[in-house]
């Protein structure tokens, strides 16, 4: 019987494509941020124009600009884990990863409250449904 033998590569292999898909993610993180308020800012405008009511393209405004920050931000997440897995682990590093993802944690949960004006686990009210057709 012959068996293949698989190499794995060795961490200082890895880490240099590990540095450089983390630093493609973040910049696509970053991208996600700043076109999503540049195309929020635009739908506001134009829809404040067009309708004139202000206040109901306010609202959809900061939905919006509230779901790119968090898709921004889950891109962002997972950079910082592949780029913590990049370098050489340490209990130090590990720390820095816990807090940074704790922090971006926190404000995704945020913003998320913020976006659907509810507790993630809390069931919609047929008011806030009607409320998330029209945005």
């Amino acid at each position: 019987m012959n068996f293949i033998a698989l190499q794995f590569p060795t961490r200082a292999e890895l880490n240099p494509h590990l540095t450089q898909i983390s630093a493609l993610i973040e910049a696509a993180g970053v991208g996600a941020i700043v076109v999503a308020a540049v195309a929020a800012t635009l739908v506001f405008l134009l829809g404040g124009l067009r309708s004139g009511d202000w206040q109901g393209a306010l609202r959809r405004y900061r939905a919006n600009l509230g779901r790119g920050i968090l898709l921004g931000l889950e891109l962002l997440v997972a950079a910082d884990i592949i780029g913590t897995v990049a370098v050489t682990p340490s209990v130090a590093n590990l720390a820095v990863l816990g807090g940074i993802v704790l922090i971006r944690t926190f404000l995704s949960f945020s913003l998320e409250v913020e976006i659907e004006g509810r507790w993630p686990w809390a069931r919609e009210t047929p008011a806030q449904k009607e409320k998330h057709e029209q945005l």
